[in-house]
């Protein structure tokens, strides 16, 4: 075995002291320069403690350990004989390789100071091949153990006694050399001895399974012995990736087999992630059901077989949110605690490969298996159209697939764009309910731009389909496609008209009658960016001191008015119409605007709010007291349906 480092040599106390580096002694004004002093209690409690994120990686360190040193022997020795075996038997934790060992002097050197590795001090020339990088790998079993012995015999000086390293948690260690018959064979015994409280993480079946969960891809078998004495493998190679099947169907069986043990769910679809040039083996699964966008992958990532991760969320670009990853890489650099991925140039281009990949597969579905298409868009058309934004190539290929809600129903934007060349789109949802029946019904074609991505998408279909347009909906557009109303009859209405039109004046609001469909939708409210943006001026305006009242006065514009369109078609609007009275008329019409903003779902200003409660309380203080004018008190005023004094009524009943 080849540990990666421990704490430095100095039992008789806890810091190190300072090595001086000579100055120039005949010179005063030179000052020595000196290296740190280092405690090493807190050094081995930080690292041990503060650097992983749980206990468990003190396995994954032995594996680890051990891979590197029969990977080493292999190097020095090609055909030696490997043998890595975990022991735990409930009051030890023993870890046996084969490797290339460690003489007297390299144990002093390696394990004697923290941070030196021979797989970055030039002790092995292929450093490529090892896991370990850092040097303080051993310290991680200082998480679970109180004392660690290490008893190595040296492959490259095999004449040489085994040595004996001990160290304990309070930092310090002895060596010493053992008789020849304590190691007869080169490689390394590791002995962890638990610390109290750590029994959780030293129970036999808690180190077999976090070794198999570490360890199954390893490039060197392994086996696991616990109290029953038996050997048994930890390994299962190849990985599921990379074995053969005797068909495609048998191949999506297994992997969606493999999905389900790892991540808990049956995929969609596979996507494989043979990627050579990017030091990447793996494959992708696809999510079963929708899922947010801002909800954080979880990744599973080896690095030369050992798991590195099982919550990379940095592997994939942010658009392919519906997939889960578990890979092989030998390219990508982990962090310090190896516990996740070095997010540096190497990473950010096995993204972008991985990526394509993605990509690719995309493409490939939509031109040799449409139905598996489909089925992924109707669950993940969401992340197709976040890729789509910025690659045109992809969103025309998609463009026959990719589901949108329009006033034909929910269909794709090339099916839509072959009946409606012209396309205009709401910016919100509420618009587009509002107006989909009535645009529907008179032909006017209108999409939903209300939900994420598709006004974006919509702004790229004229450069992909020739002869289509696509406009923001505009109140002016609806109106011009609703049926006007025949001008004898809006001639006999223009003083029922007037009254609306003045009431709804201070509101900002026009009014206009027009036939149209479906007949059980009284009033429509109309407005666009324009009108809001005026709407938003005025109400700043009342609500700004005398100078700012001024300066946004000033910015009143010839911005289109919101528009309060009346269904002549309507029984109730036919009936208001013939109202007389025109304070009563008057209140039906605020009530009609106020319904009409609700069906729209707009925010309410605190003057709509005004109108909705006085036009609620007309109407009722008239229903209540339906002889009396809406305006005076009960028993005076005009009547609502002849026009004539409510007090000659009260005199014919009596």
């Amino acid at each position: 075995m080849n540990p990666d480092a421990s704490v430095p040599s100095d039992a008789s106390d806890a810091s190190i002291p300072s090595d001086s580096i000579p100055s120039d002694a005949s010179d005063p004004s030179v000052p020595a320069v000196n290296t740190f002093q280092v405690d090493l209690r807190g050094l081995v409690d930080l690292l041990s403690h503060h650097l992983y994120s749980s206990p468990r990686v003190y396995v994954r360190e032995l594996l680890q350990n051990a891979v590197d040193a029969t990977t080493a022997r292999l190097l020095h020795e090609p055909g030696a004989p490997l043998r890595i075996r975990l022991i735990a038997d409930g009051s030890t934790v023993v870890m046996e390789d084969s490797g290339i060992g460690l003489t007297s002097d390299e144990v002093h050197t390696l394990l004697a100071t923290i941070g030196r590795s021979s797989k970055r001090d030039g002790l092995e020339n292929a450093r490529q091949e090892f896991l370990g990088q850092f040097g303080i790998g051993l310290l991680a079993c200082f998480v679970v153990a109180q004392r660690i012995r290490v008893v190595s015999r040296s492959a490259r000086t095999p004449d040489a006694p085994p040595v004996e390293w001990l160290a304990r948690d309070d930092g310090s260690y002895t060596v010493r050399t053992l008789p020849h018959e304590a190691r007869p064979e080169p490689g390394t015994t590791v002995h962890l001895e638990p610390r109290p409280g750590a029994e959780e993480w030293t129970d036999p079946r808690r180190v077999a399974e976090l070794a198999a969960d570490y360890g199954s891809l390893l490039p060197h078998d392994v086996t696991f012995t616990g109290p029953e004495a038996t050997d048994r493998p930890l390994t299962e190679r190849p990985a599921v990736w990379d074995r053969t099947y005797p068909t495609p169907t048998a191949r999506r069986v297994a992997l969606a087999g493999h999905c389900a043990r790892v991540f808990g769910f049956t995929p969609l679809d596979s996507i494989e992630l043979d990627l050579p040039v990017a030091g990447v083996r793996g494959v992708a699964y696809v999510l079963p059901a929708a899922t947010s966008p801002a909800q954080r992958a979880a990744h599973r990532v080896y690095l030369k077989g050992m798991l590195l991760t099982d919550r990379a969320d940095n592997l994939l670009p942010d658009w392919a949110f519906f997939a889960r990853v578990v890979l092989d890489t030998d390219t990508l650099r982990p962090t310090a605690s190896r516990e996740n991925l070095y997010d540096d140039e190497t990473l950010t281009a096995v993204r972008e490969a991985l990526g394509a990949r993605i990509r690719n597969w995309l493409t490939e579905l939509a031109a040799g298996d449409p139905d598996r298409l489909a089925a992924f868009l109707g669950v993940h058309h969401l992340g197709v159209k976040s890729m789509a934004r910025h690659d045109t190539e992809l969103f025309a290929l998609m463009l026959p697939w990719l589901p949108f809600e329009t006033s034909d129903g929910r269909v794709t934007l090339d099916e839509f764009a072959r009946t409606h060349p012209r396309i205009h789109f709401t910016r919100t949802v509420e618009e587009f309910r509002q107006v989909s029946p009535i645009a529907a019904a008179h032909g006017l074609g209108v999409v939903n731009g209300g939900y994420t991505y598709d006004a974006d998408l919509l702004a790229l279909l004229p450069h992909i389909r020739e002869g289509v347009t696509v406009t923001e909906l505009d109140a002016s557009a609806v109106t011009a496609q609703l049926d006007p109303v025949d001008a004898r009859r809006e001639l006999a209405l223009a003083p029922f008209l007037a009254t609306a039109r003045t009431r709804l004046d201070a509101l900002g609001c026009d009014v206009a009658l027009r036939s149209y469909h479906p007949v059980t939708v009284p009033a429509l409210f109309l407005d666009d960016r324009e009108a809001r943006h005026e709407r938003d001026r005025a109400a700043a305006e009342e609500g700004a001191d005398q100078l700012w009242s001024g300066i946004l006065g000033a910015l009143r514009g010839s911005a289109p008015r919101a528009r309060l369109v009346l269904n002549d078609n309507n029984p109730l609007v036919r009936r208001i119409a013939a109202i007389t009275d025109e304070e009563l008329t008057g209140t039906a019409v605020e009530s009609l605007y106020g319904q009409a903003l609700l069906m729209a779902q707009r925010p309410l200003r605190p003057s709509d709010t005004s109108l909705l409660n006085r036009a609620f309380l007309g109407l009722l203080e008239w229903a209540t007291h339906p002889l009396a004018a809406p305006t005076g008190t009960p028993g005076t005023g005009t009547s609502a349906q002849t026009g004539t004094p409510a007090a000659a009524h009260e005199e014919g009943d009596k």
